[in-house]
């Protein structure tokens, strides 16, 4: 019988409170996005016999190893040393920078507080009613469901705009819609780009579009939510998907000899927020020509191209 969502946000909520006190919104939510993370992943290809699962696990790197790190003086070095080191060694998409410190005694506390608070959030996880192996409707990406519930309130919590970690399912669905994305438009070699990805929601719903028969790329400018986009990714059985880390004005990734890459499709939900946006690039000397036809000034008005360049 599948999980009642409910009950999964419930308990999952619940964890956070294991960590409030020691840190805001914005820094607790890497460690419960990673328990989620490795408890899916042990719980969906744990005992894979698939020769090519989307995500390879470690001997000794998964949730159930962890259980036997409950209550141990160095809990935190451990899960750092023979959990993520290992997952991120054996894991091409996934980065250490991905994953926040366990030992983080500033975070979660020195000796026994940092062992309780660390023993406790394992417990929450542990519960019987989260076990995904058997779990798992048919069509419903529960798991990536709770991925973007827990972005939802944590960005209400920490006091920062929903768009920082994603964009909402509701407008993903309409923009790939406007964009004519069907699985009768898309194969496999069908390219996707999301130069502002942020946890990666908008990208995943346009492949949820098509069918999965497309290929996805993405840059995020924060470190830390292009990692989170890197294991939504991973949540949302999109394995192949290339997310890259890096400010995509200032240092575009993902290229093709000198020129920048094209894409059948691209979608975006640019950081409208951000008022240094030519920090590091000088747009009237763009290498690209990306702004040959303007470009907006730091008031948000249109800074108008040279004469030269009349605008269509």
């Amino acid at each position: 019988m599948a999980i009642k969502k409910s009950d999964l946000y419930s308990s999952i909520w619940a964890s956070c409170d294991e960590l409030r006190g020691g840190m805001d919104a914005s820094q607790y939510k890497d460690y419960v996005l990673f328990m989620l993370f490795i408890k899916y992943i042990t719980d969906k290809y744990g005992d894979s016999k698939d020769l090519a699962p989307s995500v390879k696990i470690p001997k000794g790197a998964s949730f159930k190893d962890m259980l036997e790190l409950r209550g141990k003086s160095d809990i935190g070095d451990k899960i750092n040393t023979r959990i993520i080191a290992p997952l991120v060694q054996a894991n091409d998409l996934l980065a250490r920078s991905d994953f926040p410190d366990f030992n983080d005694p500033n975070k979660l506390g020195q000796g026994k507080e940092m062992v309780d608070r660390l023993t406790n959030l394992i417990n929450i996880f542990a519960d019987p009613r989260l076990d995904f192996s058997q779990n798992r409707a048919e069509h419903d990406d529960i798991l990536g469901d709770a991925y973007e519930y827990l972005m939802r309130h944590f960005a209400t919590e920490s006091g920062k705009s929903k768009g920082q970690f994603y964009t909402p399912a509701e407008v993903s669905r309409i923009i790939a819609k406007v964009i004519g994305i069907a699985p009768q438009n898309t194969r496999a070699a069908t390219t996707a780009y999301d130069p502002t990805c942020g946890s990666g929601s908008l990208l995943l719903k346009v492949a949820a579009e098509a069918g999965h028969h497309i290929t996805l790329e993405g840059q995020e400018k924060d470190v830390t939510t292009a990692g989170l986009a890197r294991m939504n990714m991973i949540l949302h059985d999109f394995p192949t998907a290339k997310i890259r880390s890096g400010n995509t004005l200032a240092d575009p990734k993902f290229k093709e000899g000198e020129q920048l890459r094209t894409y059948d499709y691209v979608v975006a939900n640019p950081p409208f927020s951000d008022k240094t946006w030519t920090t590091g690039i000088t747009p009237s000397n763009d290498p690209y020509q990306r702004f040959a036809w303007g470009a907006p000034c730091q008031t948000r008005r249109l800074c108008l191209p040279p004469p030269h360049h009349p605008l269509p």
